[in-house]
């Protein structure tokens, strides 16, 4: 029964990703570990797969629209590339089984991992539940492309570092940094996003250390309903604001994010 759960979020997963360009991947992990039974440490290097695979379909749309700035997304995307390969080959391996003791409470590395993922839903949630102050002007008017190279460079290793560390694409950090420091339009912004959560992704899993055993079937499956649900959530942003269903979404996660602090340290 929780599986037939997980398929049912894995296609949410998809569809947020194909509705509103974001926040889908931060449900991966939550998924694996409590809908599949998967351990925290291999569920982020199997996020970093399914999430990857997911928005690099995501992007072929935006793709042939041209909606993709590809000097943006390499300027941004190789320290982010670097810094998720680093993090899953050497960083995460390092962590010890045990990480620190507090009375009886024993944080182990997967507590850790999914303690700090869920620190990251609660600012992933914030950021899609706060007004959206902007009135739309940053989407109509084009402004000229200008690199703040040193703070791209920055957050582009802080974005891949986090990804590396807990699995998850980024996208709600990558967007407003596209929009603030590329002056990129909101819609090009996604699909530019899209293609770099896809490659630092892909290309981050292939720095998992040997000793994580992949179970490739339930990879795939999940993988296949997140693909699935992107092509709905397209299909649905035709039709329906994804800005009115943000907040809702936002919400959503920022329950998960408490319940799975609650559950690691309280339930324990």
């Amino acid at each position: 029964m929780t599986e037939i759960f997980g398929y049912v979020a894995s296609v949410l997963i998809g569809i947020s990703l194909g509705l509103i360009g974001s926040g889908g991947s931060i449900l991966t992990v939550p998924v694996l570990v409590y809908l599949f039974s998967v351990d925290a440490v291999a569920a982020t290097a199997y996020s970093l797969f399914i999430v990857g695979l997911t928005a690099a379909v995501g992007s072929y749309k935006y793709f042939t629209k041209g909606l993709v700035n590809i000097k943006t997304a390499i300027v941004f995307g190789i320290p982010s590339i670097i810094a998720v390969f680093l993090t899953r080959a050497y960083i995460v391996p390092a962590i010890p089984k045990e990480v620190f003791h507090a009375g009886d409470f024993v944080v182990t590395k997967s507590v850790l991992l999914l303690l700090l993922f869920a620190a990251l839903m609660i600012v992933s949630a914030y950021s899609m539940i706060r007004p959206d102050k902007s009135k739309g002007s940053i989407e109509e008017v084009a402004t000229e492309q200008k690199f703040n190279y040193p703070v791209i460079l920055i957050e582009g290793l802080i974005v891949g570092m986090v990804t590396g560390l807990v699995g998850a694409g980024g996208g709600f950090l990558i967007i407003p940094a596209l929009v603030l420091l590329s002056k990129l339009p909101m819609k090009e912004a996604i699909g530019t996003s899209l293609v770099i959560i896809a490659a630092k992704s892909l290309l981050g899993f292939l720095g998992e250390s040997s000793e994580t055993v992949m179970d490739w079937m339930t990879m795939g499956k999940v993988s296949l309903f997140a693909i699935a649900g992107i092509f709905i959530g397209t299909y649905l942003s035709k039709k329906i604001d994804g800005k009115k269903l943000k907040p809702i979404f936002g919400w959503f996660v920022l329950i998960m994010g408490i319940y799975i602090i609650i559950k690691e340290t309280l339930l324990s």
